[in-house]
């Protein structure tokens, strides 16, 4: 006893419209084909749920009882149907990006701004975390994707190169380095090195270490902020390397940037998500849409003794 959702939309059109003729175009079908889907449901159940007569139909016992049933059945079922409608055109849908802090008060607040403007009815929830916590939450499922520099291989996870990008020094204007037509990073051992605690600085010194022994690179001062270490070095208290990408703060603390060469160092930025995990339609649209922002950013990096501020 297996009635058809054919049959029970057949059943409930009937029953709202209390005619074959308007439930049969209410359903886009003949009224033959209207009264053989209902006699089909009576021949499933084994008993009569339509009382017609030459005027009207009124519903049975049974009918009455089915009607409530069938018809929230056939209301869950099409509200489910358009819910994923609207995630397929993109007219619904979350999407939860975990980010570094420093990536997460820079670029990402004008990737979320310019996606917002293309898809208004698309929300954006970026949760901003330590650098080491971001594919953690990827693969606990917390968020959808994770963006951040390049880590050991982590299982479950599959990263997928966002950007590669120089390292910058950044230092004060008015600064002595600002004389200098090239920075490189043997001029980092003239002043207070300031930087931050934990990966950053070890694959820094394994990089260093690696390219060129005999730079010594030995932090004055290690904080676990970036924004901190720029606070630090607008007031005086050292110098700072960090990527291209953090230029809006630089900026807002109206430091000069360049890029540092002897070793020409990059750092690789990857989008994360989870091995073997269908994204939704919203969140495949939010990284297509990143890789296109990121492709077309400028990154506004100087080479020589051109500062931020002279091209802004």
């Amino acid at each position: 006893m297996n009635p058809t959702l054919r049959q029970m939309r057949a059943f409930v059109a009937l029953a709202r419209t209390g005619s074959f003729t308007l439930a049969a175009e209410y359903l886009h079908v003949t009224q033959a084909a209207l009264s053989g889907l209902i006699k089909e449901l009576e021949t499933t159940l084994a008993i009569r749920v339509v009382d017609r007569s030459t005027r009207r139909i009124a519903l049975s016992d049974v009918g009455r009882e089915l009607y409530p049933l069938f018809s929230k059945i056939i209301d869950d079922l099409d509200g489910a149907l358009l819910d994923i409608v609207n995630h397929t055109q993109l007219k619904k849908g979350v999407v939860r990006v975990a980010a570094p802090q420093l990536m997460a008060c820079t670029l990402l607040p004008q990737v979320i701004a310019a996606y917002r403007s293309a898809y208004p009815d698309i929300q954006v929830r970026l949760v901003d975390c330590a650098v080491e916590h971001v594919t953690p939450r990827v693969v606990s499922g917390e968020v959808d994707l994770g963006i951040g520099p390049e880590r050991d291989g982590t299982a479950q996870v599959n990263a997928t190169v966002l950007f590669e990008m120089p390292f910058v020094m950044v230092y004060p204007r008015g600064h002595p380095l600002e004389q200098r037509a090239r920075l490189t990073w043997s001029d980092l051992s003239d002043y207070p090195f300031i930087s931050l605690q934990g990966q950053f600085t070890e694959r820094l010194l394994s990089d260093m270490h690696s390219a060129l022994r005999e730079v010594p690179l030995n932090p004055a001062n290690e904080v676990t902020f970036m924004t901190t270490a720029l606070a630090m070095v607008s007031a005086g208290l050292g110098v700072t390397v960090c990527l291209p990408y953090a230029e809006p703060l630089v900026r807002l603390h109206q430091l000069n940037m360049r890029q540092l060469y002897e070793p020409e160092l990059t750092r690789r930025f990857f989008v994360y998500r989870r091995e073997n995990r269908s994204l939704s339609p919203a969140a495949e649209s939010f990284i297509a849409f990143l890789f296109s922002f990121v492709e077309a950013y400028d990154w506004n990096v100087p080479a020589a003794d051109v500062v931020v501020a002279a091209h802004l």
